[in-house]
């Protein structure tokens, strides 16, 4: 049995560097599971595998995950009642998105957050595309600046095109493994390149009709930094749901609301709605919990209600 790590996933197939810097086609063998969730892909890149080789064609079979420091998980786009592991093993997370082409919805921002806050993995926001925001796009970058940075998410300013924010992205990336994600369209591949040109990594044009992204990422795949670190590149998201969690994963999954929450009645029961003596809504009025960030909270939580709600019924 030989160990390595999982550099790249196509769904069927994963790529395997052995310790021995020896790369393998593995497939796997059996069942694996999350705890009591099924996966769409039980092996995730970034996964520290031990497994057999054939060495009649230099593929393998991967035969024992060995436990995850950490993993990001979403809901399956496709497969509702399943989960698909994006990454494993990572020292931190990076969200690349954009204010404009295409448009931003802030709620995506609050959204990832909620896959990497239950792990407490630091994760960094990223604004690409700065050199084509109007004056009123500016101002809606230095708010969300503003408010992430205050709850203490790094936000870093970038533009692909014109190398703004390369060095800042650098010194965040260096020696660290990192998974990389965003929304289709929002220059995640020209912003890698822009970062380490050796890796010429497949771009993609914005939709003139759609005003959507085409994806250029197909597979989650790891790389090496020339300047230190790995990256794990992962294909465009979508939306993001969370049937997986229930409410109060959600409340305290905030991480400004769940500080807040040791000064509410309830305490860490409180979903801080219409619940008496709650702190997160005494915070909201005198500006201590940002309004933006609680209306997607709001949002977030009723979504979980629901779709627990017909979980359970649907059962009966």
């Amino acid at each position: 049995m030989e160990e390595g790590i999982v550099v790249k996933s196509t769904g069927s197939l994963y790529t395997v560097e052995s310790n021995a810097g020896e790369i393998f086609s593995c497939r796997i063998v059996g069942k694996f599971r999350l705890g009591s969730h099924k996966l769409t892909n039980p092996v995730a890149v970034g996964d520290e595998v031990e497994f057999e080789r054939d060495h009649e064609d230099g593929t393998g079979i991967i035969k024992k995950i060995r436990p995850r420091n950490n993993y990001v998980v979403r809901q399956s786009p496709r497969k509702k009642h399943f989960l698909h592991l994006l990454a494993s093993n990572i020292d931190q997370a990076m969200l690349i998105t954009t204010i404009a082409h295409p448009s931003l919805k802030p709620a995506f921002i609050d959204r990832f957050l909620l896959m990497t806050e239950p792990f407490n993995i630091p994760t960094c926001i990223v604004l690409n595309k700065v050199d084509i925001y109007e004056e009123e796009d500016l101002e809606v970058m230095e708010g969300l600046k503003m408010i992430y940075e205050e709850i203490g998410y790094k936000v870093i300013i970038a533009s692909a095109v014109s190398g703004y924010g390369n060095e800042e992205l650098k010194e965040a990336l260096a020696g660290k493994k990192t998974l990389l994600a965003g929304q289709s369209g929002v220059g995640k591949s020209s912003l890698i390149n822009m970062i380490d040109p050796k890796l010429d990594l497949r771009t993609g044009e914005i939709s003139d009709y759609s005003g959507k992204g085409q994806h250029t990422t197909t597979f989650a795949e790891m790389f090496d930094l020339e300047f230190g670190g790995k990256i794990i590149d992962t294909p465009g998201i979508k939306t993001l749901s969370f049937n997986y969690l229930e409410p109060l994963d959600v409340a305290h999954n905030f991480k400004e609301m769940f500080k807040a929450s040791e000064n509410c009645k309830f305490g860490g029961d409180c979903k801080h709605r219409d619940e008496p003596k709650c702190a997160v809504k005494d915070g909201l009025e005198t500006g201590l919990i940002n309004e933006l960030r609680y209306l997607n909270y709001l949002s977030i939580l009723e979504e979980v209600e629901d779709q627990n709600y017909w979980e359970r019924h649907s059962k009966v």
